[in-house]
Formats: C-alpha cells, sequence, structure tokens
C-alpha cells in the first residue's frame, strides 16, 4: 500500500486530469457575432467570460457561380481589406479557449449549392480563406478559425451533406455545427446533420410556433427537444432570442428559462447548452450573463 505522501502525489494528476475534463465537456453558451456594428468587438464579446463558442456571421453570398462573400454588417467592408483587423479578436477570444466558427448561409438567401463540385468549390475556398489553407486574400486575416457553422435557411436542401465530407476530409478535428429550425426534421440541413459529422446542433427555437415557446408553455419545446436529441451530433444547444426584439416570437423570459426550460431539457446527456441571437441584443439585454450560473 502506497503511504499517504505518495498516495496524495498519485491523487493531484487524477484530479488534474478530472478538473479539465469537466471544465472542457461542461455546457456552455454559443453567440452569433457580426450582423450589427454597435455589438462592439470580436474581443469584447468574448473578454465577457459569457460564451463558450462564437459564430462569425455570416459569409451569406456563394454558389450558382458567385463569388463568396463575406458580410459582417457595420463592423467592415471585406472588399476593402479593413476585416482583417478581426483576426487580433479572433486569436484573443481562442487564448481563452472559446471556439470561433466561420457561419456560412443566414436569412439573406443569397446562397445555394447546386452540385458535388460547388460543394467541394466551397469547402476548399472555406479552408484556404479562413481555415488551415493557404490564400492570399484571407479576409479575416491570418488567424485561422476553428470550424464551420452551417446556418442554411434558403435555398435547396441538397449538397450540404457533402460541403460537410468535403470540410471534414481537410481536418477531421475541424468543428461542424449546424443551425436548424425547430420543425424536425430540418427541411435544409437534415442530410448533412444525418452524416454524423457535426459536433454540435443548435436548434433555432425561434420564429417557428409549432415548436417553441409561447404564452407559458413549454410543452411543445421540450416534445421538439425530445426530437433533436436523437440526431447525430454529439451535443445538441437550445436556440433561443437574446431579447423579444432580436426575433419575431420564441423569446422565453430569463425566469422561466432558469426555473422551467433547462429543468425540463438538461437531464439529456445529448444537451450541450444554450445559443443565443446574437450578441447585439445579448449586450442590451443582458440575457447570457442573467441564466449563465444555470446553463
Amino acid at each position: 500500500m502506497a503511504s499517504l505522501k505518495h498516495a496524495s502525489l498519485l491523487l493531484l494528476p487524477l484530479l488534474l486530469i478530472s478538473s479539465f475534463f469537466d471544465i472542457s465537456h461542461a455546457a456552455g453558451i454559443a453567440i452569433y457575432w457580426g450582423q450589427n456594428g454597435g455589438e462592439g468587438s470580436l474581443a469584447d464579446a468574448c473578454n465577457t467570460g459569457n460564451y463558450k463558442f462564437v459564430n462569425i456571421a455570416f459569409l451569406s453570398t456563394f454558389g450558382n457561380g458567385k463569388i463568396p462573400q463575406l458580410n459582417l454588417a457595420g463592423h467592415c467592408n471585406p472588399a476593402s481589406g479593413t476585416c482583417k483587423g478581426i483576426s487580433a479578436g479572433i486569436k484573443t477570444c481562442q487564448s481563452k479557449g472559446i471556439k470561433v466558427l466561420l457561419s456560412i448561409g443566414g436569412g439573406s438567401g443569397g446562397y445555394s449549392l447546386n452540385s458535388a463540385a460547388e460543394a467541394n468549390q466551397l469547402a476548399n475556398y472555406i479552408w484556404n480563406n479562413f481555415l488551415g489553407g493557404r490564400s492570399n486574400s484571407r479576409p479575416l486575416g491570418n488567424a485561422v478559425l476553428d470550424g464551420v457553422d452551417f446556418d442554411i435557411e434558403a435555398g435547396n436542401g441538397q449538397h450540404w451533406d457533402e460541403l460537410a465530407r468535403a470540410l471534414k476530409k481537410f481536418n477531421q478535428k475541424l468543428i461542424l455545427s449546424a443551425a436548424p429550425q425547430c420543425p424536425f426534421p430540418d427541411s435544409h440541413l437534415s442530410s448533412a446533420i444525418n452524416t454524423g459529422l457535426f459536433n454540435y446542433v443548435w436548434v433555432q427555437f425561434y420564429n417557428n410556433p409549432p415548436c417553441q415557446y409561447a404564452n407559458g408553455n413549454i410543452n411543445n419545446l421540450v416534445n421538439a427537444w425530445k426530437r433533436w436529441t436523437t440526431v447525430k451530433a454529439s451535443k445538441v444547444f437550445l436556440g433561443v432570442p437574446a431579447s423579444q426584439a432580436a426575433a419575431g416570437s420564441g423569446f422565453i423570459p430569463v425566469n422561466v428559462m432558469k426555473s422551467r426550460v433547462l429543468p425540463a431539457i438538461k437531464g439529456s446527456p445529448k444537451y450541450g447548452g444554450v445559443m443565443i441571437w446574437d450578441r447585439f441584443n445579448d449586450l442590451k439585454s443582458g440575457y447570457s450573463k442573467a441564466i449563465l450560473g444555470s446553463i
């Protein structure tokens, strides 16, 4: 039998390993940043300590012969090279252990994938311009993002699975996330999610009356949540708006989120946390800070 001194020395590495495991696998908050110049810098967002993931939104133009274009609203102009300064913010976030992803798509509808060839072309573009590849025209500078978020809300439902496979071929450790609507299965992203290649699925439980919170009733939300936890992904997140102004419908008041909604969904082994739309509205409402201790 080891002495007490030796036993304590043996125990210390185990405690450190256990502590790391708990931290790295703890639930957290994902936020979208980039669609309002009034939301502050990326570094400001990460310095709050409220977020575990930040989705830079959006690469909103691509496919059908279009040159891929990044749209970061009032933050900068990719065409003039002024978005390269965001590289420093990305590195600040990553230095804090926060994963930063490029979100493609969005609600604008200026994108599509019409063939496997287009999916592969887009994968090559994203890899070389935002991830581990090389390009002279990296819109966000030399920072290497941690992955790609699929926020596909328009176009057809084809070839997103091929895009996911093409991206993973570059690097199996690349993070892939998806932001489907809460009606199950999602009409755009179902085939992609079914590949089993996605680490995280943050489901939009807003602007979708059949499966969102409304008038004190959480039943539709909980029933939809249970269906979503059956998908082939490591973790599933509950996507909510940061305020009533952030979405047309589906806002969950803080007290309801903490006392009723989170207790009803946290029991699932697939539960990963909460996704919030978006940083601008969260900055004004303080939603993430208010629910952080209950995540």
